[in-house]
């Protein structure tokens, strides 16, 4: 019996639902990180004396730094899991892109962006 070189449709599907509900989660993540960066939840020192004044802006420079690297990362899993979507329609989803073979549906169900097998990974592809 020949090597399966792709994934069926109905295993297509199976990865297209996994994924969305991944991206789902990541956008409302993201809307999360956004809004404390713009300080919509209120939470200001508008209020705190000028002695507690400077340690507050300097932690809240701090978690807004913070909050920035994680928004900056949520959005990178986001285009990734967006580009597996693309890769889904195209039906070249979970074919590494090293070695040309599948990705073992395990992984794909853990890391669902993954374009790179175990074996290849490990070898250092980027």
């Amino acid at each position: 019996m020949a090597e399966k070189t792709r994934y069926s449709d109905a295993e297509l599907e199976e990865f297209k639902t996994i994924i969305l509900e991944k991206l789902e989660v990541a956008q409302r993540d993201y809307e999360l990180l956004k809004a404390s960066l713009t300080n919509m939840d209120g939470n200001d020192i508008s209020d705190t004396s000028p002695t507690f004044k400077v340690l507050e802006e300097g932690a809240t420079t701090m978690t807004k730094e913070e909050a920035g690297r994680l928004a900056q990362r949520q959005m990178k899993f986001i285009q990734h899991l967006q580009s597996a979507l693309i890769r889904i329609e195209n039906k070249t989803y979970g074919i590494c892109r090293e070695t040309g073979k599948l990705i073992p549906k395990e992984r794909l169900r853990v890391v669902p962006h993954a374009t790179l097998c175990i074996d290849a990974k490990k070898q250092g592809v980027k």
